[in-house]
């Protein structure tokens, strides 16, 4: 088996560099037979008869697809690889409003959410009447989030309609989520590493700086923890309905059980290795291994 590890060309920084050589590092001590490509490398072309994706050839061979480039992700798969995670699981994961209505009648505590309706970037939000519905039914304050985003980007806990309408008007065009303030866990929540059908690392972080994000990016700290048998139920149930074979799973502190907070497909796992001494890519390529 020769495994394929699909990342972004244009987000190759130090920081994501290091994935890159763990996936490596894990796949030399497996003795896996593997090639890191681009998606660049692997630009999709549709023909007549036939789907190219550059580099890789159109065989059974596994992808690692760390990456978020949902066409080349299907046209491999079309192309007869087996893809970790899928391309409808990676698309999921990546908006938030498609992660709460795919979970929505799961029986998983969520915060209730209401999803803004669709606008064209170059109109914006002319009406801003589904504002004052959410505030009415979730109170004040709420959270605010982009549909796209990570690392805490683009998250708000607003206090007023005037606050929420300034930052929908100021992203002329995006989509957001209206979500529930889970106030038990402001500043604080876990992160989960799923693979396969195991939990196999968990971290609990904290902000120190009074922003009600926890996450380390915005300057968080850390520290490992033991998830209850809750919570590693949620994760794996979570990720099982997503059709994810990995992921990293957040989940708040609700006043009475866990509280699904997002699900990240390709999770950046740097800080859960920093923290509690895990090798991630290991258990991922490992589980790969198991499946091929």
């Amino acid at each position: 088996m020769k495994l394929w590890i699909v990342v972004n060309e244009f987000l190759r920084t130090n920081k994501f560099r290091e994935l890159e050589y763990k996936f490596a590092s894990a796949a030399d001590r497996l003795d896996i037979e593997y090639e890191i490509v681009t998606n660049s490398d692997c630009m999709v072309c549709f023909g007549s008869n036939e789907i190219t994706t550059g580099v890789i050839p159109c065989n059974n061979d596994p992808v690692l697809f760390w990456d978020k480039d949902i066409i080349l992700a299907k046209a491999l798969e079309k192309s007869g690889h087996r893809l970790y995670n899928s391309s409808n699981a990676i698309a999921v994961c990546d908006d938030k409003s498609l992660t709460s209505y795919m979970l929505a009648d799961s029986g998983i505590r969520m915060p209730v959410t209401f999803v803004s309706p669709m606008t064209y970037s170059n109109i914006g939000y002319t009406d801003t009447e589904f504002i004052t519905i959410s505030v009415e039914r979730l109170g004040l304050p709420l959270i605010v989030k982009e549909v796209f985003g990570s690392f805490g980007a683009g998250v708000y806990l607003c206090e007023s309609v005037d606050e929420i309408t300034e930052i929908i008007k100021s992203k002329k065009g995006t989509g957001f989520i209206f979500q529930e303030y889970i106030n038990t866990s402001n500043g604080k929540d876990i992160r989960l590493q799923v693979a396969g059908d195991r939990v196999v690392t968990a971290m609990y972080r904290y902000s120190v700086n009074g922003d009600f994000r926890a996450n380390v990016t915005n300057g968080g700290l850390m520290k490992p923890y033991d998830p209850t048998e809750e919570e590693i139920a949620m994760a794996l149930d979570v990720t099982k309905k997503l059709g994810l074979d990995f992921a990293g799973v957040d989940i708040l502190f609700g006043e009475k059980e866990p509280v699904l907070c997002e699900v990240n497909s390709n999770a950046h796992f740097k800080n859960i290795d920093d923290c509690t001494g895990s090798d991630v890519a290991y258990d991922i390529l490992s589980y790969i291994v198991t499946q091929d």
